[in-house]
């Protein structure tokens, strides 16, 4: 898809942190488009669990957002955690959708949790809330995130979600990858599947 043809980018959030990010990329891509944010359900929890869960949150959020302003692009920024052998760590995950119902995923920031925060999210915190609670900040979630309160600032969560928008848009701004190399792939009898 022709980055001219992409006028309206709908957010599916108004987290001033998600739309900051969202408006850095296409201020980098084509700065005449139009970015705006709504408040959508992710229809996962308030704190998802799990790689799958968080970038099924990303999806609904990126679908609804984009069919409620009718626009080019939808986008899901959504942070979730995962639980794995030695702790929890977060995760975080873009989806964009295209107008045409594509869905096009990127991420994920992985960081380990510090023992304490973890379980509050075990005792059904939010991460954000978490946070707040064993540092005395007030919607960190909104601002600097879990992310630049555990790297001491060296990482702050508009970058990430940057990056993760930057992985999420690669399917849309490049098509090298699409039927030309789909039928060299299958004329040396493989599937790209």
């Amino acid at each position: 898809m022709p980055l001219t043809n992409i006028h309206r980018v709908a957010v599916g959030s108004t987290n001033p942190v998600k739309l900051a990010a969202t408006r850095a990329v296409f201020q980098r891509l084509e700065p005449r488009t139009q970015v705006e944010g709504l408040a959508v359900a992710s229809l996962v929890p308030d704190q998802p669990v799990g790689d799958a869960q968080t970038i099924t949150g990303a999806t609904n959020r990126a679908r609804a957002a984009r069919a409620a302003l009718d626009a080019d692009l939808g986008i899901g920024i959504e942070g979730g955690v995962v639980e794995a052998p030695d702790g929890m760590r977060t995760c975080a995950w873009a989806v964009v959708v295209t107008r045409d119902g594509a869905a096009h995923v990127g991420g994920s920031l992985s960081m380990p949790l510090p023992e304490a925060v973890a379980e509050l999210i075990r005792g059904g915190e939010e991460l954000g809330h978490a946070i707040d609670r064993l540092i005395g900040t007030t919607n960190i979630k909104h601002g600097a995130g879990a992310v630049g309160i555990l790297t001491d600032g060296l990482v702050n969560r508009q970058s990430a979600y940057e990056t993760l928008l930057a992985y999420a848009m690669a399917p849309v701004l490049n098509d090298r990858f699409g039927e030309e190399c789909r039928g060299l792939v299958e004329r040396e009898g493989r599937s790209m599947e």
